[in-house]
């Protein structure tokens, strides 16, 4: 026992010291708003009830357990199909603005097609969004986190060109459903990381778990593009004058670090502007198609893997967005390749991905602590895309699930001071932040190991009580002050009786 308190004592004086944040204003802007999200698959459970169809998902876990950590699913996971008012008295009660949540597309059409719709899958949406806007919190909808209909897969999902007008035809039944009490869209979520590790990267696979070689990742992605921007430009046809909400795609952006500065580029429009190009600039960006028009030939094609866009769809693609939305997680150090000197070709960018070792790891395999690539990375967003408003739609930090959870609460604290350091001394256009996550929940290829929650869940237990953790305390606090705060006291005890002192008792974990 008093090598835990040494070890707490430790980390409490680390994270004083390391996060004074010292010339920084810690307090947020007005207007400024914190919410939190989840996704379908990794809450809701209840996978094969009330007409839901079979998602990439299910078929995923269930064919190839190999590829999660602990061999798990999300056929229950955190129960939030059933406990889902549960889980908006928590949003309610740490005074967060909004939560985004995402929809299974299989729960409203079985097969994907449109000749069946699952009525009782449409209801579950509306009583969710009814229960968060008479708990004043604000619904952002996305459309699609990773999970569409398995049936859709099996005719070769995002490399099949078909999915363009059929995920259109989806996103308009949400939209007639739920649009006119929805503000906020997300049409697809991580474009980059479904093609590169659902259809060609085989180490770390996510479903479908195709490995297509280096031509299926770029025809996902390019498929993804036209569906996004065909997406906005029904809403804008058919919904926008009565509906007036805004759409964006949520990316999932790096923090690059390199010696060479074009290095950095270079990782950088391979990853986050792969996406973001084509939208907020126009077409792919041109280090992308002149590397991999040359690694290509270099491999025998006769002509580059990278598909190209008419003059007619860069146009149509380009401006499909109301607002910049991004998830961040951690940084990458990138050197380059020395085989290129020999003619050898070993990757579309040049470069090999690596960290350093100075680098905090985390418990998530692949994910380490580097507030300052954070920061870096919101100026780039601000150089390269003409400072675009910004909601940042996931940050969070991945643990083992402990109660005492001091390193998320370091985490946020370290993230959120360089953001404050960006918005009010560098100028950056950051109108949000999203906690990754609410509740622990499925964690992808991690399964059950690691824990993203800010409020606990008893997987173990078939009801899935959920608990609060010490962040829970402190992000309420937090938000009451519209200010940072460090921690005050080791103690959690004290901590959270200081907490509670500092607001009046309500909700489930005062």
């Amino acid at each position: 026992m008093k090598q835990v308190w040494i070890i707490v004592i430790f980390s409490y004086v680390a994270f004083v010291g390391i996060t004074s944040g010292k010339g920084v204003d810690l307090t947020f802007p007005k207007g400024f708003l914190i919410g939190t999200a989840t996704s379908s698959y990794q809450v809701e459970g209840a996978w094969n009830v009330s007409g839901r169809g079979e998602s990439v998902w299910d078929w995923f876990t269930k064919t190839k357990p190999e590829r999660i950590a602990d061999g798990s699913n999300g056929d229950t996971t955190s129960n939030s199909y059933y406990k889902y008012k549960e889980d908006v008295k928590y949003i309610k009660s740490l005074g967060l603005d909004y939560y985004r949540f995402s929809i299974s597309w299989s729960r409203i059409l079985p097969t994907g097609y449109t000749n069946q719709i699952n009525k009782d899958g449409i209801q579950y949406y509306k009583n969710l969004i009814n229960e968060l806007l008479e708990n004043g919190i604000e619904p952002i909808v996305t459309l699609y986190h990773w999970d569409h209909p398995q049936f859709l897969e099996e005719m070769g999902g995002w490399t099949n060109e078909i999915i363009v007008d059929l995920f259109v035809d989806y996103a308009r039944i949400m939209f007639k459903a739920l649009g006119d009490k929805v503000q906020r869209w997300v049409t697809i979520n991580e474009p980059t990381l479904i093609c590169r590790y659902g259809y060609y990267v085989n180490s770390l696979q996510i479903a479908p778990g195709k490995d297509l070689g280096d031509v299926g990742v770029y025809l996902c992605g390019h498929n993804i593009l036209k569906a996004h921007a065909k997406t906005y430009h029904m809403y804008d046809k058919e919904f926008r004058a009565t509906q007036n909400g805004q759409l964006s795609i949520a990316l999932q952006c790096m923090g690059y670090v390199a010696a060479d500065g074009n290095d950095v580029d270079t990782a950088f429009q391979f990853d986050c502007g792969w996406m973001a190009h084509p939208i907020y600039k126009g077409d792919y960006p041109e280090i992308m198609k002149s590397r991999v028009a040359l690694v290509s030939k270099a491999q025998g094609y006769s002509r580059s893997r990278l598909p190209r866009f008419s003059k007619k769809w860069i146009s149509y693609i380009k401006g499909t967005w109301d607002y910049f939305a991004f998830n961040h997680y951690t940084p990458v150090y990138v050197t380059r390749d020395p085989d290129e000197r020999k003619g050898i070709y070993n990757s579309d960018t040049g470069l090999i991905n690596g960290i350093l070792p100075s680098w905090e790891a985390s418990a998530g395999i692949g994910f380490y602590v580097l507030p300052s690539a954070f920061g870096d990375l919101l100026r780039k967003l601000k150089d390269e895309y003409d400072n675009p408003p910004v909601w940042i739609t996931e940050n969070g930090c991945p643990d083992h699930g402990e109660i005492e959870d001091y390193n998320r609460i370091r985490y946020h604290y370290l993230y959120l001071t360089e953001l404050l350091k960006a918005v009010k001394r560098d100028g950056c256009n950051v109108k949000a932040y999203t906690i990754w996550s609410i509740i622990d929940l499925f964690e992808w290829n991690s399964g059950f190991t690691v824990k993203f929650g800010i409020v606990s869940v008893d997987f173990d237990d078939p009801s899935t009580p959920r608990s609060p953790k010490l962040s829970t305390y402190w992000w309420k606090n937090v938000i009451k002050s519209r200010k940072l705060l460090p921690i005050p006291t080791n103690s959690s005890m004290m901590l959270k009786k200081e907490f509670s002192s500092c607001h009046a008792r309500s909700g489930p974990f005062s």
